[in-house]
């Protein structure tokens, strides 16, 4: 995972941190130090894309995300990752729903100044299992954000990201934005104790580090949020913490030493009703529940 661990600043740099699921001992394994040849990058224009609605955590970057249907009254939402939760990693199976919360965030403008800062009323969601993703509500709306910072809330696209695409992790804890492509999908990625289904891969040219946790992926043409960066395989290991490996259909498992993933997002999209409230029983919603 790419969250911050304690300890000096040389370790935030070289490390990415947090943890994620180990596997069992698979059928066969192979070690690969980069990803197989991807489709060629798209050549549509590229969007510009900038710090703006980005936010920092105290360990992790963010970003604050509405729905296509959301509307400028509703609770604004910020988009993370499950491992960081300030309640600690959600255990294998554990689904996180509607509870308090007052954790703080710093609002980015396009240039990756603060501007603000913001203040959860609750968590909305957060779980890591099938995916790594944290959604918490805040106690300003849209419109407030927007009225108060000049600054609008990016959207998640509700549409399921596309092999080739050049994409942008924009780190709201560095103050750092990563270019590279969609290399492909993972059917099943295998961190520590967790599983996480259909993950997507980066080319080699987004090493993301340790604080790069959370931020949000961001397709370069549409400008839309596509995905949320959570973790990358350090040292070689197999299916250890912050050394995921790849499990494919028939059970063949992979590392790719030095390459990093994110959690798609388009799955969030259904769950969201009116109001920024999270509803898991609404029509579409494959989320996990409680």
């Amino acid at each position: 995972m790419k969250k911050p661990l304690a300890g000096a600043l040389l370790a935030l740099l070289l490390a990415g941190a947090t943890a994620v699921p180990a596997a069992a001992s698979a059928p066969r394994e192979t070690v690969a130090q980069a990803p197989a040849p991807a489709s060629a990058p798209r050549t549509q224009a590229v969007t510009a894309v900038d710090f703006a609605g980005t936010v920092a955590l105290s360990n992790c970057s963010g970003s604050v995300v509405r729905t296509p249907s959301s509307l400028p009254s509703d609770p604004a939402l910020v988009l993370s990752n499950g491992h960081c939760l300030e309640t600690g990693m959600p255990a294998p199976g554990q689904v996180i729903k509607d509870r308090r919360s007052t954790r703080s965030f710093t609002l980015l403008n396009s240039a990756g100044t603060g501007v603000g800062t913001l203040r959860a009323s609750k968590i909305a969601y957060g779980t890591m299992t099938d995916t790594d993703i944290s959604i918490y509500q805040l106690t300003k709306t849209y419109a407030q954000i927007q009225s108060t910072y000049g600054i609008s809330a990016l959207t998640l696209n509700d549409a399921h990201p596309v092999q080739g695409s050049a994409i942008k992790v924009v780190s709201g804890y560095w103050k750092r934005i990563y270019s590279c492509n969609i290399d492909g999908f993972v059917y099943r990625m295998k961190e520590g104790e967790w599983t996480w289904k259909d993950s997507v891969r980066y080319t080699s040219a987004c090493n993301t580090i340790g604080g790069t946790s959370g931020s949000p992926v961001i397709d370069a043409t549409t400008g839309k949020v596509v995905a949320v960066n959570n973790t990358g395989n350090e040292s070689g290991e197999s299916c250890t913490v912050n050394n995921p490996c790849e499990i494919d259909e028939s059970g063949a498992v992979t590392v790719r030493q030095g390459i990093n993933y994110a959690q798609e997002t388009y799955t969030i999209v259904p769950c969201i009703g009116a109001g920024s409230v999270i509803d898991l029983n609404r029509p579409g919603c494959a989320l996990p529940k409680p």
